[in-house]
């Protein structure tokens, strides 16, 4: 509480790395990530045991194997939160390039395990959706180009940001994986606004984006089929939507009861794309809007962290990641109520998946680092050293 009246203390330089990280991380967000992982771990116990007898597994093998993935995750979300902006900087162009290389690649060396989109790599013993890690990665070098653009004789990176969002769309929409393209292409344009990008810039580049969705639905049957499967009138309720829908309103406020819910049992992806029906369905609309809350905490409390935030990366990445990380949250659950159509795209630290983990891990230690209190000196301070 007490940081929440008066404000974490900046870091002071000389002490030690580990009280000077608890003392200027924001720890109402870090307490919310724990919170989704462990909600996650508990309704893997309800979701993922049918898929495991299907698959002649032990009942709670996916809930062991999130359980591993999930501290994976969380370890990496916390080293990478102990970095400063320059390290983050660091890691994200060059994870950046690494992750490009691998998903450019994926049309030769990837699968689709029968889903009509390969963007997996098949390892043998896991597989990786390389571009659950591009994404943050993508922030980052991005931001950088734009920070970079705001100094004096500085390259022109807006508009190299522009040419590496319109590849990295490209190879996205190639998989096809039209939920992850246009989570990156949102992501460029919240943190172009935040650069300085005029409106009727951003407008033309929304304007583009919706012809190119006329166009995937006139080329693409995979679009089109989840396009025309939204937009019409009647659910078929043996479909996922259907099976989920029907989860959602069966639950009511306060849900069947632990352990009784049905839906688990008919949907494929139960476990991953459609977790929050088994959250519905269970607990009620109280847990959804529990998990609702504490994803929009992390949201809210970056983005007012940065508004005090003086280093133009730290803002524009810090921006990108936060409001990446809440879309993402809320496709996948506008997906679940039929706001949206259907996009493949998990839920962030609660939906089963390594790479889904980890990479969320990644993402939120970059916000967690960049929202970090540091000594930034009084604005007037600035002004006068720039005379």
């Amino acid at each position: 509480m007490t940081e929440m009246v008066f404000g974490a203390t900046p870091m002071r330089a000389g002490d030690p790395i580990l009280p000077r990280w608890w003392r200027t991380v924001d720890r109402w967000s870090l307490f919310a990530v724990l919170c989704l992982f462990a909600i996650g771990l508990l309704l893997g116990l309800a979701a993922s045991v049918p898929l495991a007898e299907k698959n002649n597994l032990p009942p709670f093998y996916y809930v062991t194997r999130q359980a591993v993935f999930g501290a994976a995750g969380l370890m990496v979300m916390f080293v990478i939160s102990l970095l400063g902006p320059r390290q983050i900087r660091r890691i994200g162009v060059i994870g950046f390039f690494v992750s490009v290389l691998v998903v450019a690649a994926l049309p030769f060396i990837g699968t689709d395990f029968g889903k009509g989109a390969t963007r997996w790599l098949s390892l043998g013993f896991a597989s990786v959706q390389p571009s659950e890690f591009l994404k943050p990665c993508f922030i980052a070098a991005v931001a950088w180009c734009m920070a970079a653009s705001q100094e004096v004789g500085g390259p022109p990176g807006k508009a190299i940001s522009f040419g590496i969002t319109a590849a990295v769309v490209m190879m996205l929409v190639g998989q096809p994986d039209f939920g992850q393209a246009s989570l990156v292409l949102f992501s460029w344009g919240v943190m172009f606004f935040v650069a300085g990008a005029p409106m009727a810039l951003l407008a033309g580049v929304a304007g583009l984006a919706v012809a190119g969705g006329f166009l995937a639905y006139g080329s693409s049957e995979h679009f089109a089929r989840r396009i025309d499967g939204f937009l019409t009138a009647e659910v078929d309720p043996r479909t996922q939507l259907g099976y989920a829908t029907n989860a959602i309103q069966e639950g009511g406020f306060f849900g069947v009861g632990v352990g009784e819910g049905t839906v688990k049992w008919s949907l494929p992806d139960a476990h991953t794309d459609f977790i929050i029906a088994v959250a519905a369905e269970e607990y009620g609309l109280v847990m959804v809007l529990a998990i609702i809350a504490l994803y929009a905490t992390i949201v809210f409390r970056s983005l007012m962290r940065l508004l005090r935030e003086r280093d133009p990366f730290a803002r524009i990445a810090g921006t990108g990641l936060a409001c990446a990380f809440g879309v993402q949250a809320l496709i996948n659950m506008g997906v679940a109520v039929r706001l949206l159509p259907a996009k493949g795209m998990t839920l962030p630290f609660v939906s089963y998946g390594g790479s889904s983990v980890v990479a969320s891990g990644i993402a939120v230690g970059m916000l967690l680092a960049l929202t970090r209190h540091r000594a930034q000196g009084e604005m007037s301070d600035i002004l006068s050293r720039s005379r």
